[in-house]
């Protein structure tokens, strides 16, 4: 195991390779830390380099990674957040590196064009756990393990979802057309979703797939998407929107366009992630149905290190437990017992 370092050497370097940007305590974006805990007990230092803060699901992910990998906890935390550009993921991986933490976290922006940074994590002795997103490299060696959502089973269950709506409302062969507002293109997310929900489109002989667009992942581009869907399509039933955010901002061009949505509206809305803004926007009767993606699983993945610390084989591929919630549930009491 490479040798640890006790938390204020840690932070020290993490000025040097970057200064500070403010967040969580017991990070070393964090204010300074000042002291060692009594015992100079050592750490294992995991560098973390997260995608951005695009969406509710993304800020719920990181307050779960810094709640569970804590000085109390016997862990000391560099968090790099990428703003949605791979290039600074690139570098803060790069710095890791060099820092020579124990372990790097990657939440992988897109699928592609990791291959040579996590060869030189590789050849410096330093496991990478990849989280939510996955990568395509030449060799699946050149990371231990992921952890996250099976995002093609989320967009299979959202069409499936959709066939049993549509007869149950008596238009299982009506003519429906659908938009999708698709995530961040090339995205392991955006992938498996519209993989997914195309598996089952491709078996509707009457649903007709009128246009995909990405939005981003931003509550901004997806209204500025469905703006443009609802003035290029006069007929839209269902929207795929593949992420809550997307979707809040196209319920408001729906709405600003005198249009309605929901169980009781003209266009259906499926969403994915199951976030508490997205439960109140179903009990609102603006929704139909959301894909839970659960951002919470910092937990699993410190069950993991754990395992490696002692010397135990792990797994590849670890999937968290999801399912989906639509409005002829009991929302609100589903509510009470979500911490997202």
């Amino acid at each position: 195991m490479r040798k640890r370092w006790i938390a204020a050497a840690v932070f020290f370097l993490a000025f040097l390779a970057g200064g500070c940007r403010g967040a969580a305590p017991g990070t070393a974006d964090s204010a300074p830390y000042e002291e060692e805990p009594e015992g100079s007990r050592e750490h294992i230092v995991i560098g973390f380099s997260q995608i951005g803060s695009e969406s509710d699901y993304r800020t719920a992910n990181t307050e779960s990674f810094k709640d569970t990998f804590t000085i109390e906890n016997g862990y000391y935390l560099l968090f790099e957040d990428a703003q949605q550009k791979q290039e600074n993921q690139l570098k803060a991986i790069r710095n890791f590196i060099l820092q020579e933490v124990d372990y790097i976290i990657l939440d992988p922006i897109v699928e592609t064009g990791w291959d040579a940074v996590l060869q030189e994590a590789r050849d410096a002795g330093i496991p990478v756990i990849l989280a939510d997103r996955s990568v395509e490299v030449s060799d699946t060696d050149l990371y231990t393990c992921w952890v996250g959502s099976d995002f093609e089973e989320e967009g299979h269950t959202a069409g499936e979802w959709l066939v049993g709506y549509l007869d149950e409302q008596g238009r299982s062969e009506e003519k429906i057309n659908i938009v999708t507002l698709q995530g961040t293109p090339e995205s392991t997310a955006q992938i498996g979703r519209t993989s997914g929900f195309a598996q089952v489109l491709d078996t509707q002989h009457n649903w007709n797939m009128l246009e995909y667009q990405s939005g981003d992942f931003t509550q901004a581009k997806g209204k500025e998407v469905m703006e443009y869907f609802l003035c290029t399509y006069e007929d839209i039933d269902v929207l795929v929107s593949e992420n809550d955010n997307m979707t809040f901002g196209a319920i408001d061009a729906i709405q600003e366009a005198g249009r309605t949505c929901g169980p009781d509206g003209e266009i259906i809305v499926i969403s994915f992630d199951g976030g508490r803004a997205a439960f109140e926007a179903m009990v609102r009767g603006e929704i139909n149905v959301d894909v839970e993606c659960n951002p919470i699983f910092a937990e699993q993945v410190a069950e993991i290190i754990d395992k490696l610390e002692k010397g135990e084989k792990v797994e590849k591929i670890y999937y968290v437990d999801e399912q989906y919630f639509d409005t002829s549930m009991d929302l609100e009491k589903i509510m009470e017992g979500r911490s997202f």
